[in-house]
């Protein structure tokens, strides 16, 4: 995983736990790609990435001062209210938790961040709280299990991973907050290409009503399990 740094002072003055932005750049793909909001600090905000396509690997090749068109901070975020939040992260899932500690820390709240990953090389050195849980699918570091196995109760439950870990999550916290991806296309509500499909029938939009939404609104069974929010492409 990396960590993309950008001087963007009107996002980073506004940006709340759980939106994102959308990236253009000259040269690349034809839609923008988009990226859960990291890190926000004075004038500059961060965004995590993995080289997983052409998009990701050109950004990834970028130099100090190279310019990228950045659209927000844009969707719904998470809402922060309680004595005690739980964040639970696997994988890519780690990438608006940061902001969920500020928000959550600001707000008063005891915070307890549970991170997953397959093995102990891709765990995140970055978490933080006043309680780390670390899992491992295999058993190298922390918890021998799901993160979500791992986690304990909270006021609030925040959640950020793969759409398989997700829908365990909306099975043991069904009114958890979770951040979801589905494809996107302009990220501004009016293209229709990032449909999240509701257990009541019907579709929201992720990049205006979500990307966060309660656990238990979201038909898991038709949302792809490999898709992890921030990933891009």
């Amino acid at each position: 995983m990396f960590v993309l740094g950008l001087e963007a002072p009107e996002i980073a003055s506004s940006v709340r736990a759980g939106q994102f932005v959308n990236l253009g750049w000259a040269g690349g793909p034809l839609l923008r790609r988009p990226f859960s909001v990291y890190r926000a600090d004075g004038d500059h905000i961060e965004v995590v990435l993995k080289a997983v396509g052409a998009g990701t690997a050109q950004l990834l090749g970028m130099e100090l001062g190279d310019r990228v068109s950045c659209l927000g901070p844009l969707g719904r975020g998470f809402e922060l209210a309680g004595r005690s939040a739980v964040l639970v992260s696997g994988g890519l899932g780690v990438a608006p938790m940061p902001l969920v500690v500020r928000d959550a820390r600001t707000s008063g709240m005891e915070v307890t961040w549970v991170h997953g990953a397959r093995t102990a090389a891709e765990l995140c050195a970055e978490a933080e709280g006043d309680t780390l849980i670390w899992a491992t699918d295999d058993g190298s570091q922390g918890f021998h299990g799901t993160a979500v196995a791992a986690a304990p109760d909270g006021d609030v439950v925040v959640a950020c991973g793969p759409n398989r870990m997700l829908a365990a999550v909306a099975e043991r916290w069904p009114h958890a907050q979770v951040a979801v991806e589905t494809y996107m296309g302009c990220g501004t509500g009016v293209c229709l290409g990032c449909a999240v499909p509701l257990r009541r029938g019907g579709y929201d939009r992720a990049c205006k009503e979500g990307p966060v939404y309660h656990a238990a609104d979201i038909d898991w069974s038709a949302l792809p399990s490999h898709l992890a929010y921030a990933v891009g492409a």
